[in-house]
């Protein structure tokens, strides 16, 4: 076990919660203040995950019970750590940010970004799937051919040549929310870029105003046009093939950033999440101690 880390990052955590996350799980009760802090939790769930590989809360509580007793002498009952996991649900995405701000920027190039999503699947699709109705129902990964019940997670991030790409945003919806749809709105705020993704973000209407309004540009495969002859399908089926096979090299990193963070994570599966708020903590809890590897 990595000590030095441990402390590292309950300071880290710490200086964040003072200056921004208890403005997202501030309290306002007579426990306010209790004995075990927001900070020794978050400190465990994201030390467990990211160094010990620990990917469940049961997990996650049962090696903090044995390795880290003399470190969080307070340490509650695994019912009580679990219920207070979820009351700070609203800080892990606020957490994400602070880590993703001190992530090294160098080599990143802010005029290229790549656009992706991934399945995070509750349940199999052959079921019929009850947890957290608010932010999952069924969807297919046509990447995977796979039908399934849960969510997506949606990332859009900054292009670094040789290695993987540096979030910029992340945003969770359900499985059957189109892809284009969920990243609609922030596209408006992404001025003088090269958005490079898959044929689920074409869409000629969007693109010209983006590029008219904000000079930024999408870049994905071509798609086939309904009703055109095969001739002209032929006649350019080698300029088209090109530029797709292009657009796809340069967008491959961010399936491998996705990749990687599954990896080191397992945050695709979410069979044991049982609400909306555990939905958000497995997510973005996943990422923060992904992300926290880089920051540390």
């Amino acid at each position: 076990m990595d000590y030095y880390k441990l402390i590292a990052l309950y300071y880290y955590i710490r200086e964040c919660y003072n200056t921004e996350l208890c403005w997202h799980c501030q309290r306002f009760s007579n426990n306010s203040a209790p004995d075990f802090t927001d900070e020794e939790l978050l400190t465990i769930y994201i030390f467990c995950v990211a160094e010990e590989e620990k990917f469940k809360v049961k997990s996650i509580y049962t090696y903090a019970c044995k390795y880290l007793y003399s470190w969080f002498p307070k340490l509650p009952s695994y019912q009580a750590f679990s219920n207070r996991l979820n009351r700070l649900a609203a800080a892990f995405p606020v957490f994400v940010s602070c880590l993703l701000r001190d992530v090294d920027q160098n080599g990143i190039d802010i005029q290229t970004s790549l656009l992706d999503s991934m399945p995070i699947i509750t349940c199999s699709g052959k079921r019929a799937g009850k947890v957290a109705p608010q932010l999952t129902d069924k969807g297919y990964c046509s990447t995977n051919r796979l039908h399934y019940y849960g969510a997506k997670l949606h990332g859009i991030a900054f292009h670094r040549a040789g290695t993987l790409p540096l979030p910029e945003f992340f945003s969770l919806t359900n499985a059957s929310e189109h892809d284009l749809n969920a990243v609609r709105e922030l596209l408006p705020h992404l001025k003088n870029r090269a958005l490079i993704g898959d044929k689920a973000y074409s869409n000629e209407a969007l693109n010209e105003a983006l590029q008219k309004n904000e000079g930024t540009t999408i870049y994905t495969p071509v798609k086939l046009v309904k009703g055109e002859t095969e001739i002209i399908r032929q006649f350019k089926y080698a300029a088209d093939k090109l530029f797709s096979t292009a657009v796809s090299r340069i967008r491959q990193p961010i399936e491998s950033l996705f990749n990687w963070i599954i990896e080191k994570t397992d945050i695709q599966r979410a069979s044991k999440v049982r609400s909306s708020k555990g939905l958000i903590v497995h997510v973005f809890g996943k990422i923060a101690a992904a992300i926290s590897k880089w920051v540390f």
